[in-house]
């Protein structure tokens, strides 16, 4: 048994649909063995009694804001902050400086996430309105996917040439990620709120300017477009009840229409802006009450396929501006897991669930390899979770860059105990240990394959 293999103990393997007692067994950063009880051998043991092994979180949406943005937050600490929060792969949003849409800056972006990031990554290419053909050549190994922003966004990323966008649903090689909302319905909204209040819009009318309407509308036309086209579709970060009519219930196998929901809109609502204001502002906007619970319900359901973070940081003072001049997003690769875990406690998601949205499902669809459940011959990407743990979310345990969370103060119900990257123990009780262990992820999101 060589020095590097590491054996973890008397764990409840939450994996595929159960939890079962085991030990797992890793040697030269893959799982290599999982059996009821295994001898240790000389290897290093982590003893995992009473806590639960679960297969690392692989977050399908994050802004880590490098290049150009960085002193919100960079690959290295957005990248930490995941790891400590138990995600152990993510995707990145191309709408940085320079955006990323076109293949030299794709290939600037592993560059600058090798040897830096603690967690696997990839990385999506962006869609323009002039771009059409850079998307037409994009290798499938080069990216994970095609993110569209069809309602408004930063620079030149807003795809809103009917033409365009028509040719991307038509000749995009890989999987659509799409924000869907509708602009010029936004713009009428925000017109009439600056009649009604000046300047000083309250932030409590985030949903109505980006309202349920404008989300169904750009939904729904994303959707027919994938139809017409054949093209696989990802809609990212439902916010409405009526927007789970577009999908269909069920196991992600065979489907070509996708839909994801992010961790924020399942555990906040709209009452919270009276307090959070500017730090729950995000796009789309936090809803109903009522949405949010369709939003759990369509995740039990499978009509929500995956479920992740949409991490956007942004400066606190940036946050503090008003309305209008406030930005949109938030910090949540940190906690991400333990807000899932709260459902868990709370009886709306059975832990098996949670890990099949957030680690199994994202692996088939963007045919991550080797990734994404615990499996003999896997990566061994793994968190290890205390159920009857408790961790107080405070200014000084935070990891993001730009040093806040919207949860702050919040009490969570578990703790996350140790993540492993690729059989590496990248954190521990909440401190990060030094190793960089994160590698380039190797997905399979062509348009000709069906998870």
């Amino acid at each position: 048994m060589t020095a590097h293999s590491l054996l973890i103990k008397n764990a409840r393997i939450v994996n595929e649909g159960r939890t079962i007692e085991g030990d797992v067994l890793i040697r030269g950063g893959r799982i290599e063995r999982i059996d009821a009880a295994i001898a240790d051998n000389g290897a290093e043991v982590i003893d995992a009694t009473g806590l639960h092994l679960l297969p690392g979180l692989i977050d399908d949406q994050v802004h880590f804001r490098e290049p150009g943005l960085t002193a919100k937050g960079d690959i290295a600490t957005e990248s930490a902050a995941a790891v400590a929060g138990g995600i152990t792969s993510f995707m990145e949003m191309p709408n940085v400086r320079p955006p990323t849409t076109n293949r030299q800056a794709l290939m600037d972006k592993y560059e600058r996430a090798t040897g830096r990031s603690r967690a696997n990554f990839a990385f999506y290419l962006g869609g323009t309105n002039d771009n059409l053909d850079e998307i037409r050549r994009l290798d499938p190994a080069d990216a994970c996917g095609v993110k569209v922003f069809m309602g408004a966004s930063t620079g030149n990323m807003l795809v809103d040439d009917p033409q365009t966008l028509d040719g991307i649903f038509a000749e995009s090689p890989l999987l659509i990620a799409t924000h869907c909302e509708d602009s010029p319905m936004i713009a009428v909204n925000e017109r009439a709120m600056r009649e009604k209040y000046g300047a000083d819009v309250p932030m409590s009318e985030h949903p109505a300017i980006r309202s349920a309407e404008a989300c169904y509308a750009s939904s729904s036309l994303a959707v027919e477009l994938a139809r017409r086209h054949d093209a696989r579709l990802h809609v990212l970060h439902l916010t409405t009840a009526r927007e789970l009519e577009l999908f269909e219930p069920g196991p992600i196998a065979g489907k070509s229409i996708t839909a994801e929901v992010c961790v924020h809109h399942l555990h906040f609502d709209e009452s919270r802006y009276a307090d959070l204001g500017a730090r729950i502002k995000c796009n789309p906007a936090i809803k109903t009450a009522a949405d949010r619970q369709a939003l759990i319900a369509g995740l039990a359901a499978g009509r929500i396929d995956v479920v992740a973070t949409d991490h956007a940081p942004h400066l606190a003072e940036e946050k503090a501006a008003t309305y209008f001049d406030a930005p949109a997003g938030l910090p949540l690769v940190q906690h991400a897991l333990l807000s899932l875990l709260e459902h868990v406690h709370d009886g709306q998601l059975p832990l098996e669930q949670v890990v099949t949205r957030s680690s199994h499902a994202v692996a088939d669809l963007f045919g991550v390899v080797e990734r994404g459940y615990i499996r003999e011959g896997y990566r061994a990407d793994l968190v290890l979770v205390d159920l009857d743990g408790e961790t107080v979310v405070s200014a000084d345990n935070i990891l993001y860059k730009c040093g806040w969370s919207p949860f702050e103060g919040y009490r969570f119900r578990a703790r996350v105990v140790t993540t492993l990257v690729n059989g590496v123990i990248a954190c521990r009780d909440g401190a990060l240990t030094g190793a960089i262990p994160g590698e380039r992820l190797v997905c399979n999101a062509a348009r000709d394959w069906r998870p």
